[in-house]
Order: C-alpha cells, then sequence, then structure tokens
C-alpha cells in the first residue's frame, strides 16, 4: 500500500503574514502555528509552535527593508533545519538587497551575493521568488531557485485595459528584456528610455528611444521606491505624442513621497503586486495579489510537478 504524501506546512514571517494568509489559503491549508518572541533591547527570536520534523515547509517573508526582515527570514531557516525539517523552502517574494547585484564601482559590496550566501548557510533547501532586479542572481546561489515572473499576473490585465496602438516601454535600459517579453505576448511596439543617474534614487537625463505618438503606453518594471523615474518617463512620454501612460510594476517599495508623487503625475494608472505590504493611499495605484501564483508553484513543487509556466513572460 502506497503511503499517503502528507501536507506541506506554510509559515510566514511578520512582514509578509497577510500575503502568505493569501497563499495558505489558495494552497488549501491553514497557516502554520509560530511565535516571534521581541526582546527589550529589540532582539528577536522566532520559534515552530508544531512539529515540523520530517516535513516540507515552506516559509514566506520578503526581505525589505530595515534588515531586520531578513534576519527573521534567516532565523525561521535556522530554527527549521534544527527542528529537523525535511525540506526548507524559503519563499521570498521580494528579495531585497537585490539591487546591489555587482560591483559598479570601487570599495563597494555585491549584497545580493552576500544574502544568497546566509540563505544557503541558514539552511534553505530551496528559494523561490519573484521578479529578481536581475536573473544573474539566480547564479549566486548553489541551491535550485525557482524564479517567477509576475507578467503572468499582469499580462492578462493589460489586455482587459483594451488599449488601441498599445505601446509597451521600459523606463531604462536594463528593464528592455522585460518590455520585449511583454511585447511578444500582448503583440505591441517596443519603446526604451535611457537614464543617467546624477545618484540613487536621483534621475538626471533621460531620453525617448522610439516613437510614441498617438500611442496608449504601458510601462513595465520591476521595483517602484521613490516614483521618479516612472514619473519622469510618463512626462517625457507626454511630452513627445503620446495618448496615455499606464504602468505595471512588480515591487511597491513606494519610499519617501511616492504615492503623492505617483497621484500628482501623468501617468493615469500603476498597477503593483503584493510582494510587499504597503498602505495605499492613491487612487491611481491598484494592488493586484500574486497569492495563487505562489500557491500554484509550491503545491506543484510538493508534488514534483513542473512549474516551468511560471518561468516564461
Amino acid at each position: 500500500m502506497s503511503k499517503k504524501r502528507e501536507e506541506a506546512l506554510i509559515f510566514a514571517c511578520s512582514q509578509s503574514k497577510d500575503l502568505a494568509e493569501k497563499i495558505a489559503k489558495e494552497y488549501g491549508v491553514r497557516l502554520g502555528k509560530m511565535h516571534l518572541q521581541h526582546f527589550k533591547d529589540g532582539e528577536f527570536k522566532p520559534s515552530f509552535r508544531e512539529s515540523i520534523r520530517g516535513k516540507r515547509v515552506f516559509i514566506i517573508g520578503s526581505t525589505f527593508a530595515p534588515s531586520d526582515n531578513l534576519m527573521e527570514m534567516l532565523l525561521m531557516i535556522d530554527a527549521a533545519k534544527r527542528a529537523s525539517a525535511l525540506y526548507i523552502n524559503a519563499v521570498i517574494p521580494y528579495f531585497g538587497w537585490g539591487r546591489q547585484e555587482r560591483k559598479d564601482e570601487p570599495r563597494v559590496p555585491i549584497a545580493a551575493k552576500l544574502v544568497a550566501s546566509m540563505l544557503e548557510a541558514a539552511g534553505a533547501s530551496r528559494i523561490i521568488t519573484m521578479d529578481l532586479h536581475a536573473d544573474p542572481i539566480q547564479g549566486f546561489f548553489e541551491i535550485p531557485v525557482d524564479h517567477l515572473y509576475s507578467s503572468t499576473i499582469f499580462v492578462p490585465h493589460i489586455i482587459n485595459f483594451k488599449l488601441d496602438n498599445l505601446v509597451i516601454a521600459s523606463p531604462d535600459m536594463g528593464g528592455s528584456k522585460r518590455a520585449y517579453a511583454y511585447s511578444k505576448f500582448l503583440d505591441s511596439d517596443v519603446v526604451i528610455c535611457y537614464k543617467q543617474r546624477k545618484k540613487a534614487n536621483v534621475v538626471g537625463k533621460m531620453e525617448l528611444i522610439g516613437d510614441v505618438k498617438g500611442k496608449n503606453v504601458v510601462l513595465v518594471d520591476d521595483i517602484i521606491d521613490t516614483g521618479g523615474t516612472l514619473v519622469k518617463a510618463a512626462d517625457l512620454m507626454m511630452s513627445k505624442g503620446a495618448k496615455s501612460v499606464r504602468a505595471v510594476v512588480t515591487h511597491a517599495l513606494l519610499s519617501d513621497n511616492a504615492q503623492q508623487r505617483i497621484a500628482q503625475s501623468k501617468i493615469e494608472e500603476i498597477i503593483v503586486s503584493d510582494s510587499i505590504p504597503r498602505k495605499i493611499l492613491s487612487k491611481k495605484i491598484k494592488v493586484l495579489s500574486c497569492g495563487s501564483l505562489f500557491a500554484e508553484v509550491m503545491h506543484n513543487v510538493h508534488s514534483h510537478k513542473s512549474i516551468s509556466s511560471k518561468f516564461i513572460m
């Protein structure tokens, strides 16, 4: 008689509990029992409140700032390893520190590589993430990395816009691959913005490569931080004769006064995922959940089924 496969257990880091609850519901299980003890000095200690011995566990947590969010993920992985979990899957919808994926000037760290090393050292068996800032980050790991694309969420929504004369745009040269992937599915033209930064989060000069006159533009990007790049790109495109500008962005950091900047911009609408929990104040920002995407992939990982369709933009 074949033994019935035990269901996986899903646990949440505190910063991603809302998303984890959505994922668990879509998966069809309850969220696992955890406790996070805080000390007076700010130190904390997570603990599993049910047996995970010999089980596959999924630990869900985006590693956006502050660094406590990354530390909580590392401690939970370590706790799972010491509690004899069989497989420890770190589900990181937003892989923080990913913008530091190369040495772009002297005497700086490659933070994405350091984070990858820490996750492995803690005991992660597998990483499941979405829209890494740079694809080569996958190569920083010596364990399997399932790199999902948010286009499976966003493309149907763009189709529902029912825009004529659609053009897909990238706000910078680094996102050109993403823009061309979207354009292939949507059978549209592509335009690219070329930008030069004065410093981090400050865009200096921006130029447009391509024609947007009389077009409805949809900007695609992986991260919106202060919103400066998207707003500047939208202004440039409207000045070049675009009919409208919208945007789809995977990870909504929305730092500083980003939401106010968006509200006052020429962008008609921005669609983001819930990979990062943010209180949305601007009516121009709409949130689509990535819960069902992660739940399906996690189910297939546990059942040893293919997930290749989620790797394709």
